[in-house]
């Protein structure tokens, strides 16, 4: 049931999740984003954020915030900074308040403004987008009812500024977002199709058009757009020549970002390459030894897992074990059931029955079935309960 909830609330925020660092000539007033003090600071913060240098970034921020500090950018800007902080690692929460609190301040502006002027374009705008990123952060914590609602109120907005110029590679961004998803998502989920007929018809092809447009074009969010275009030939497409060529722009225009990195190994993991994702993961393990920025504990367990997947696929266990006992190690700094701490658990096992260590293995499989169940980590324990992994 949540993972129905999840998917539903996904059409509802991934418009609108990004949306932050468009620009438009749309609306009849100036919009901040035109402003050439916001061009030259903001994208050169957005910058330093994505190469995980989160103080130089807040500086930028703040003078923006300075020049305009009545104005929802400000606050924007600074949620964008702790954005990224929460999604090197989801399991963390200590970001959140903050997070929020920035995101509030956000409505709280664009309110303002749009008491004086209920067509304000920035009020519309900045609005829509914060509303789209709290609902997003929601979701990841599985507060559905509050996700859906500001998803609804973002669409609301997004759909108010739909209109402005479509000439632009930056704007037509979130349009391109929900023409994908509303297209796919339906597709890859049958389900929800009778939701999706209150909302309006998406468009495939159209939306990975205007996407790749804003990738190769856009001013402010040309990473965002790459991003989101990896993900999409990642999970949804499933097109390995198209996650390599997003994931290599990505790398190569910001060479420090620890979750780019991380993704770009696990695309080769995906297609088989195991040796080109066994040096990529060798390389994080090897940054987050020297504490580099951005490369935390969730990066590591990451890299200890897949470092074990790709032992594993040559049978070599003692090595894959001991990178898999590391994970164990890292991951019990947190009382959580992480992703990669339940399958780091269920490989062991795997690896102890390889070994001819049955009894240890069945221990390992009992103790994922008590854990959160991760990509089906539940059904693979209790088969390999019944019938051992080798």
């Amino acid at each position: 049931m949540q993972h129905i909830r999840y998917i539903l609330v996904v059409v509802l925020v991934m418009a609108t999740a990004s949306l932050a660092h468009a620009q438009t000539n749309g609306g009849s007033e100036a919009t901040v984003l035109d402003d050439a003090m916001v061009r030259f600071q903001a994208k050169r913060g957005l910058d330093l954020v994505y190469n995980m240098k989160y103080e130089q970034a807040e500086k930028l921020f703040e003078q923006v915030d300075a020049r305009f500090p009545d104005h929802p950018i400000g606050p924007f800007l600074h949620a964008l900074n702790t954005w990224w902080k929460i999604l090197l690692d989801f399991s963390d929460t200590s970001h959140d308040d903050d997070f929020f609190a920035a995101m509030d301040e956000v409505v709280a502006r664009a309110d303002r403004m749009l008491k004086r002027d209920p067509q304000h374009f920035d009020a519309m705008f900045f609005k829509g987008a914060a509303l789209g990123f709290r609902g997003r952060l929601r979701s990841n914590r599985r507060d559905w009812f509050k996700a859906a609602a500001d998803g609804k109120g973002a669409m609301d907005y997004v759909l108010a500024v739909a209109e402005a110029d479509p000439s632009n590679p930056d704007y037509i961004f979130g349009k391109g977002l929900y023409d994908y998803y509303a297209a796919s998502v339906p597709d890859k989920y049958p389900f929800v199709k009778p939701v999706m007929h209150f909302f309006p018809k998406g468009n495939r092809e159209l939306g990975l058009r205007e996407l790749e447009r804003t990738a190769k074009e856009g001013y402010y969010i040309r990473t965002e757009a790459a991003y989101f275009l990896l993900q999409i030939y990642y999970l949804f497409e499933e097109n390995f020549e198209k996650s390599v060529e997003y994931a290599t722009w990505l790398r190569e225009e910001h060479p420090n970002n620890s979750f780019f990195h991380a993704i770009e190994g696990r695309i080769y993991a995906k297609w088989g390459d195991w040796a080109r994702s066994e040096a990529i993961f060798a390389e994080i393990l090897e940054r987050y030894k020297q504490r580099k920025p951005g490369y935390n504990d969730a990066t590591a367990e990451q890299a200890l897992y897949y470092l074990a997947r790709a032992r594993m696929g040559r049978s070599d266990y003692e090595p894959a074990l001991d990178y898999l006992l590391k994970l164990e190690a890292l991951s019990a700094r947190t009382p959580d059931d992480t992703y990669f701490k339940v399958l780091g658990r269920l490989r062991q096992g795997m690896i102890y029955d390889a070994l001819g260590k049955h009894k240890v293995a069945e221990d390992r499989y009992r103790q994922v079935l008590a854990m959160k169940d991760w990509a089906g980590a539940h059904d693979r324990a209790e088969r390999y309960l019944k019938r051992s992994y080798r």
